[in-house]
């Protein structure tokens, strides 16, 4: 694969390592063509390898792979948790309608239902004058959809 594919391929699935000139592990060195620092996951796994079958010390890889020793036990607690899918980095950004607590969802439920005639313009109208949070519309819909879907 050429290195701009493989570049573009890593970034996209948020496997890239920002930090790819930190490694200075020998074998990452010594053969790039297998070992890539710029490979996150595999700079990852690597490094739980040194320290759980080679019996290198938390410290030692730590240095030889660019990561910091909180860095080293969250990628451990990950792998534990789900195998070499959990070394990826989580996606970016919230992880639900922050705004809207399960409160406000069931009020705008309630006030949806009994003004079947509220399109959701009105009813984010609605929910801001209520409970002073500003929502758009169609996020608004989106967490109503979310919610009676459950």
């Amino acid at each position: 694969m050429p290195v701009n594919e493989k570049e573009a391929l890593l970034r996209h699935t948020r496997a890239w390592n920002p930090r790819a000139e930190a490694v200075r592990d020998p074998l990452f060195l010594e053969h790039p063509e297998f070992f890539d620092a710029r490979d996150l996951i595999q700079v990852k796994y690597e490094m739980l390898r040194r320290v759980h079958h080679e019996g290198h010390t938390v410290t030692q890889a730590t240095a030889l792979f660019g990561f910091s020793r909180p860095a080293f036990y969250q990628a451990q607690a990950a792998w534990t948790a789900q195998g070499l899918t959990g070394l990826l980095p989580e996606r970016p950004g919230p992880r639900g309608p922050h705004k809207l607590s399960p409160a406000v969802l069931s009020a705008a439920h309630a006030a949806q239902a009994a003004r079947p005639d509220w399109n959701y313009g009105a009813l984010a109208q609605w929910v801001q004058q209520e409970f002073a949070i500003t929502i758009h519309p169609r996020s608004l819909a989106r967490a109503l959809r979310d919610r009676n879907k459950r």
